[in-house]
């Protein structure tokens, strides 16, 4: 095992402190959440230097690149979009750093370049993502974004002639889109950096014209903590507005684009969840209105104008996870429990069947159209990478539409599932996944990770991160903890909002039932875990540090007292609170990861990963919590920072950006499991 013997850089400590509810809370590197002065840039830069002269150093490096490099480097499909039998998507070859946009006409059709990043001449960063095609299939909107920035540019491409449009919105935040039914016209919610208040309205633009002259047909409000989405229609325009304050609220209103009357609202400061879909000449919506696990309603509005809620598809045991309406049919997926289906209905809400798709998957509808009955689903599992087939109702079977081929052998692996008591007495359940061997029996050094939150349930996924690490004799654990809702909306509300210590408690019962029942040592044991999850894992290692080995913690949020403060952060206070709460202060202030380091510990190695283009979950979580856990720490463990310029919450990084960065992740690993003798 490498030894990391340069102390790490200093942080100076200049506290700050506030009063909180009459509790004083000191925060000794506030400093540091300036991303932009010259002392955080120069305390970045040393702590690049100090990572870089362990992770560049660790043997074996060069053979975890090359393995990673042959796992990540394969042919990709994504981002769908179907227009009656046209199909338009991104498609990254092999050995290309960043995927294009290719059409496709029909499915069987030959793959057609219409647009490929490289060609902007702006570097390897630029990335490019459908986004809409108009319903006669003539025109494209796309978006471009640098690095893993969440603003990007949206631009238009004519899908007849082959060459992009003029018209285009400049930086920003597309909130809502949507062609108006000639295609010569399109409305939109933008706004451009600094332009506060502009994604509160829509406007309509034509084709060839200034955006200055673009009409504003619709304004949400004046408050600052609105957000306004629009809902394609073929002649009519839903506008979606939801309140993000302490409780989200929703509004819809809905516009005939004739422009002969206003705006008509049919829910105002609504308490449940409301996804509509203008299909045709009917209203439907998938709803949690007297339903925590959701429904599709159809709405027909009374004599008085008074909107009916008529069920379509009941709600079931189980969340609803996504819906299509095609020429023929609706499909709804579900999670129930650990296992992915997708239910087929008739227009009327008849329920016809199962789609056949094998146990063992995690199936998505990937794309469709209304004016055509084929259904693109991806499909993939723990140890198959994602595989994209077509449905039709007229054969009732799935065919391949496009498959990945990995070099990662899937008949050496297995999974099971296990359940262990959590701290409250309630069952969890747990997939272990691994070489045959491995799950068979013995001690092994293990990777873990889990969600909890949002209601998001985990289930079998493809990944190149632990297909590796498994390869080198590592189990993978995956528990289903509270916070999910792989048992329902409870089981997301068990971890919600004041409860979420609860996930913390499950995530910690996995480890120790996973060492209690002799299948790893805590000297053995990994965790990982992004967004939601990095702050799961930062509230693991520093609830039980003794624990654990090692630690990634990727893209995180760690300072639950002012995470709410920060980018649009204050639109999760329904799942978090929020520290000017309280009542949710107290939960807040025993968790946060942040808050609960202390000074003598010894701690595991971690790493923590970020990067300035995160507008998610603000970097200066992971700046702050890299110096105050080098400082507090007494092990001979390192604590660094990975953090790049360009890295965000959005997958965009090109080829080799992704190869680095997972062959210091995997590379570090490695070092602190023994995985490389």
């Amino acid at each position: 095992m490498l030894q990391l013997t340069p102390v790490p850089p200093p942080s100076a400590v200049e506290p700050v402190t506030d009063i909180l509810h009459g509790v004083p809370i000191t925060d000794p590197y506030r400093w540091l959440e300036d991303q932009e002065s010259p002392r955080t840039r120069e305390w970045l830069n040393s702590q690049t230097v100090y990572a870089r002269a362990y992770l560049d150093a660790i043997p074996g490096r060069d053979r975890v690149r090359e393995r990673i490099r042959e796992l990540l480097d394969v042919e990709t499909y994504d981002s769908i979009l179907k227009v009656g039998k046209t199909l338009v998507f991104r498609k990254r070859a092999r050995g290309q750093e960043q995927p294009c946009i290719f059409l496709r006409a029909g499915s069987d059709g030959d793959d057609q370049l219409l647009i490929d990043p490289a060609e902007r001449k702006t570097g390897i960063h630029t990335a490019v993502r459908p986004l809409r095609v108009s319903e006669d299939g003539n025109l494209l909107l796309y978006e471009v974004k640098e690095g893993g920035e969440r603003t990007g540019t949206f631009e238009l491409f004519d899908l007849k002639k082959r060459e992009k449009l003029p018209d285009a919105l400049p930086r920003g935040y597309l909130r809502g889109f949507a062609f108006a039914p000639d295609a010569r016209s399109f409305f939109y919610v933008h706004a451009s950096i600094g332009a506060s208040g502009r994604d509160q309205s829509a406007y309509h633009h034509r084709l060839g014209t200034s955006f200055d002259d673009d009409r504003e047909v619709f304004r949400a409000g004046d408050s600052g903590k609105l957000r306004l989405h629009i809902v394609p229609g073929e002649r009519h325009l839903g506008f979606l507005v939801l309140k993000t304050s302490d409780r989200i609220r929703t509004g819809f209103y809905v516009w005939p684009t004739d422009n002969q009357h206003p705006p008509k609202a049919l829910i105002e400061n609504a308490e449940y969840k409301f996804g509509p879909l203008l299909s045709k000449d009917r209203l439907l919506a998938i709803t949690d209105r007297n339903s925590p696990n959701s429904k599709i309603v159809e709405i027909h509005l009374c004599s008085e104008g008074v909107p009916e809620f008529v069920d379509l598809i009941p709600e079931e045991e189980v969340p609803i996870r996504g819906w299509a309406v095609t020429s023929n049919r609706i499909y709804v997926s579900y999670s129930r429990g650990v296992r992915c289906e997708i239910q087929e209905f008739d227009l009327q809400g008849n329920k016809i069947g199962r789609l056949p798709l094998g146990e063992g998957n995690t199936v998505r509808i990937a794309g469709f159209s209304s004016d055509d009955e084929e259904l693109l689903i991806e499909r993939e599992s723990f140890t198959q990478p994602p595989r994209i087939c077509r449905y039709s109702p007229l054969i009732r079977r799935a065919e391949p539409w496009v498959q990945a081929v990995s070099p990662f052998d899937s008949r050496e692996y297995g999974h099971i599932q296990v359940w262990f008591p959590a701290k409250d007495g309630t069952r969890i359940p747990m997939f272990l996944v691994g070489r045959y061997e491995a799950l068979s029996d013995g001690v092994h050094s293990t990777i873990m990770t889990a969600y909890g939150g949002y209601g998001v349930p985990m289930t079998p996924q493809f990944s190149v991160f632990v297909s590796f690490l498994m390869e080198r004799g590592c189990l993978f654990a995956l528990p289903n903890i509270r916070g999910g809702s792989e048992f329902g909306a409870q089981w997301h509300h068990a971890a919600k909002r004041r409860h979420r210590q609860t996930a913390i408690d499950d995530f910690l019962g996995a480890a120790e039932f996973l060492v209690e029942s002799g299948r790893t040592k805590p000297d053995k044991l990994a965790i990982f875990g992004g967004s939601n999850s990095g702050l799961l894992v930062g509230a693991a290692l520093t609830q039980r540090p003794d624990l654990f080995r090692a630690i990634v913690c990727l893209g995180p949020i760690l300072d639950m007292l002012r995470y709410h403060l920060f980018d649009d952060a204050d639109a999760w206070i329904d799942e978090f609170g929020t520290a000017e709460d309280g009542d949710d202060f107290p939960s807040l202030a025993r968790y946060s990861p942040y808050h609960q380091v202390r000074d003598g510990v010894a701690y595991p190695a971690t790493l923590i990963v970020s990067g300035d283009a995160d507008q998610n979950c603000n970097p200066l979580h992971a700046r702050k919590m890299t110096a105050r856990l080098q400082a507090a720490n007494v092990s001979d463990h390192p604590i660094l920072l990975d953090y790049n310029r360009f890295r965000g919450h959005s997958a965009v990084l090109p080829l080799h950006c992704r190869l680095d960065a997972l062959t210091d992740r995997m590379a570090f690993l490695c070092d602190r499991l023994g995985l490389l003798n």
